[in-house]
């Protein structure tokens, strides 16, 4: 049995050489911030200005799926993992539960101070449509990456069926290779990277996702609701980046759905992308959020 070391800030030089990044690797600090009294969320903290956008992940995920947007951006961010993803502190709620967890959210967002952009992919997206309604006046803009209120199960299918697989794993080998038979267009070293930061080796030498330490809920979730009315709601420019490639979540009759409620809403599609923007074209992704900055 081999126990395998794992320092989350060994591995930007990777990044880099992966995507051909000539540029630094900026100061990275891993920072909480306290929600509802008893947690915290963790984050990432790129950078040692005030943070220039808030960067939010999707589910299963955490904060380092942004690892090489941030280092191309070179700009002070923050990267915040979910309750009970990552390094967060699990919710009393559940994993998934949009509701609560935008209240999280809004307690971090609203600690910074002033109006930054907030960008969630997935659920986070979903999670950042709920933190926007509560807290506006510290949000500049609502990015949301590849997912709208018209998500369903069968549209997430190939991306639950992935997260609800095995929960346990002997080795890391064998984490791999699932994980490529559900990535196939990724490369074997960004996918293993990915594994490294997201799931956890137990004494006994197996494998476990992170996310998994907290996958019971102790209380009953709010129901999520109708998000389409609270996104229609919310004070504040909005896009959707969509990815094109296959795997995305959103189809044209959430574009139109999204048009229709926000006609101001602007919608960005990137083609050689699927669900995971971040992680299948992150210099495109980076080049479009430098944008939201710079307005």
């Amino acid at each position: 049995m081999t126990h395998i070391p794992y320092d989350e800030f060994s591995y930007f030089d990777e990044n880099r050489e992966e995507w051909g990044l000539d540029v630094p690797v900026p100061p990275v600090t891993r920072v909480s911030y306290p929600v509802d009294g008893t947690r915290s969320l963790s984050a990432l903290r790129w950078g040692n200005d005030d943070p220039a956008m808030v960067l939010v992940h999707g589910g299963a995920q955490n904060a380092h799926t942004y690892d090489t947007v941030a280092i191309a951006l070179q700009m002070p961010l923050l990267a915040v993992d979910l309750p009970g993803h990552g390094h967060s502190d699990p919710s009393p709620y559940g994993l998934s539960a949009p509701r609560h967890h935008g209240r999280d959210l809004a307690d971090v967002v609203a600690a910074l101070g002033r109006p930054l952009p907030l960008v969630g992919m997935s659920l986070g997206g979903l999670t950042s449509i709920v933190a926007a309604s509560l807290v506006p006046e510290f949000i500049s803009h609502l990015v949301l990456i590849d997912i709208t209120p018209g998500i369903t199960q069968s549209k997430a299918k190939h991306i639950t069926d992935f997260v609800n697989g095995p929960k346990t794993f002997a080795s890391l080998d064998e984490l791999l290779e699932r994980t490529i038979q559900f990535n196939p267009t990724r490369s074997v070293s960004s996918l293993r990277r990915g594994i490294l930061h997201n799931a956890l080796q137990r004494d006994d030498g197996s494998w476990i996702w992170r996310h998994q330490q907290h996958d019971a809920a102790t209380l009953t979730p709010e129901p999520t609701g109708d998000l389409w009315e609270t996104l229609e709601r919310v004070p504040l420019p909005i896009t959707l980046i969509r990815g094109m490639a296959k795997g995305s979540v959103v189809d044209d009759a959430d574009v139109h759905e999204l048009q229709r409620r926000r006609s101001d809403a602007r919608i960005i599609e990137v083609p050689n992308a699927g669900h995971s923007v971040q992680g299948d074209a992150p210099l495109v992704l980076a080049d479009l959020l430098r944008g939201f900055v710079s307005r």
